[in-house]
């Protein structure tokens, strides 16, 4: 039995629909090749923490986002499909790497009409790259960011 075990409360990090990776567009993360996760179909230019956690790392594209969660677990979040090649573009950071974030903290302002314009799709995808020993739970559906939705554990 485990008196202490590290569960990690996950958080939408958009508003928006909370989806199975598998519905992504991107064999990487539909094949779950970088981890387990969801993705999200935005209605929010305002990207959130989806966990507790400290900010590792911050892409220099800004379509990227690696935070340490309890356990050191990390979290991946992918904003859109081959963003990277916008190399910045319609990304406001707010975030930076050593920041300490919970759900609450806003970690950047995405321009989703420039990203659709520019011909990528704009799913926001949150993996656990190391997590393959866990049990993922999602609630999947539409909800408002920072409403909890599952459970890594």
């Amino acid at each position: 039995m485990k008196i202490f075990e590290k569960k990690i409360i996950i958080y939408n990090p958009v508003k928006g629909t909370v989806k199975n990776l598998s519905e992504v567009n991107d064999e990487m993360f539909s094949k779950k090749l970088m981890g387990n996760g969801f993705a999200v179909e935005p209605n929010s230019n305002n990207l959130y923490s989806p966990v507790k956690g400290k900010v590792t790392s911050v892409f220099p594209t800004k379509h990227a986002i690696s935070i340490k969660a309890k356990g050191n677990q990390d979290v991946l979040i992918h904003i859109g499909i081959d963003t990277v090649e916008l190399n910045g573009d319609g990304f406001e950071m707010i975030a930076a790497e050593g920041d300490t974030v919970d759900f609450n903290t806003k970690l950047v302002s995405v321009d989703f009409d420039y990203i659709k314009s520019s011909g990528k799709e704009t799913d926001v995808i949150v993996v656990f790259p190391e997590a393959k020993d866990k049990e993922l739970s999602i609630e999947y559906g539409t909800t408002n960011q920072n409403e909890e939705i599952g459970l890594l554990k």
